[in-house]
């Protein structure tokens, strides 16, 4: 057996920092610089780690270094935030190549990795990976060659098929199937027509014993305001959008109160798999954050700690939120229509043994086995 294509460098100790930029304008003119800074940017930094970072020098006006939290803003003038490089949390940096072509790449993304840049997440992403593997190629002029980027996300602790494009054409295409599929959900729709142009097929092991074979939950996901998440919580909401998951039970453990799951969803909305399973009350595995419902553990909570790190942002949020890890899920299959030729493509991504059937894990040693034997003869 040949061994699987993997790609990745390990990340440096620290990342390099980063840098926002801001131009003033004219209802923000007249404003001190802490004054624009903590009330525009308050979830970056409580007011205290403001006054810090402009101690610090590390906001500049118009070129220039400022120190003084009172200094009073003008239209137009160019401001910059940089902020300190830091350590990020460990984070895997290999991920395998499932299928590669001149327009699209398929990853099996491990568990702990994030797709994009956010949060205390900056540099250790699949994104940063995908962008060091292209200069690795022999060119720094990124714009000069196919620079593959995801067109879809996977939770930070979800594991498995990661479809990015190459091509700017692939990746509107690729991007309209994940959308046509999403927007089709709970509409009227010619049942013999074909529903999409893409469709993945997960695995994830539930909390309980589920007791129905097949279960369909078409219950809609909204958002409420969470503290430590800016853009807020995707969560069960009868006020949100559609979404479809079709679940099939696998394997129930009665031992381990757990159910070994097949969820299949079109597209999807953010975390639509773990919100579901838990709101028919049977919540995945480990899952830090949602609950029995749909909702958060802690959706009342109204804390969020104060205090600031280094650089003067605030630390790590109190409570559970999305990116945590430590539940089962797994994006094992995914069929699409090739963006260009329109060819029928299926991949799989390899499934973790805790998220495998009995029968797999015997099937899976017998060919091992099988491999291994051929090999010595």
């Amino acid at each position: 057996m040949s061994s699987p294509k993997k790609f990745g460098f390990p990340w440096p100790e620290f990342n390099d920092g980063l840098s926002y930029h801001d131009v003033v304008s004219p209802s923000d003119a007249g404003f001190t610089l802490i004054q624009f800074y903590s009330t525009k940017y308050k979830s970056s930094a409580p007011l205290l780690g403001w006054l810090q970072r402009i101690k610090s020098e590390q906001i500049t006006v118009d070129g220039q270094v400022a120190t003084d939290p009172d200094t009073v803003l003008r239209v137009d003038s160019k401001l910059v935030y940089h902020r300190l490089p830091w350590k990020e949390p460990d984070a895997p940096h290999l991920i395998e190549v499932l299928y590669e072509d001149d327009d699209m790449i398929a990853l099996n993304k491990p568990s702990g990795l994030q797709v994009l840049p956010g949060g205390l997440f900056q540099q250790r992403t699949v994104l940063t990976q995908l962008q060091w593997k292209a200069n690795n190629q022999g060119t720094f002029e990124m714009h000069k060659k196919p620079h593959p980027v995801p067109v879809h996300r996977l939770g930070r602790g979800t594991s498995g098929i990661l479809l990015c494009a190459k091509t700017k054409l692939a990746r509107g295409r690729l991007a309209s199937y994940f959308a046509d599929g999403t927007s089709h959900i709970g509409g009227k729709r010619d049942t013999n027509q074909e529903l999409g142009k893409i469709a993945k097929l997960y695995r994830a092991l539930a909390s309980g014993i589920v007791d129905n074979d097949k279960v369909t939950i078409n219950q809609p996901i909204g958002i409420v305001k969470y503290p430590g998440v800016g853009k807020g919580l995707y969560v069960a909401s009868q006020s949100g959008k559609p979404a479809l998951s079709e679940v099939n039970i696998l394997e129930r453990n009665i031992q381990e109160n757990s159910t070994l799951v097949q969820v299949k969803i079109q597209s999807g909305r953010p975390h639509q798999i773990r919100i579901h399973l838990s709101f028919i009350g049977h919540p995945l595995l480990g899952d830090p954050l949602y609950s029995v419902g749909g909702q958060p553990k802690c959706l009342d909570c109204e804390f969020i700690n104060e205090s600031f790190a280094e650089d003067g942002g605030y630390q790590r949020p109190a409570q559970p939120v999305p990116g945590d890890c430590g539940y089962y899920l797994h994006a094992h299959k995914l069929v699409l229509s090739h963006p260009i030729t329109n060819e029928f493509i299926e991949i799989i991504a390899p499934l973790p043994s805790i998220l495998q059937t009995p029968d797999e894990i015997k099937e899976i040693s017998i060919m091992h086995q099988t491999a291994q034997a051929v090999e010595v003869g």
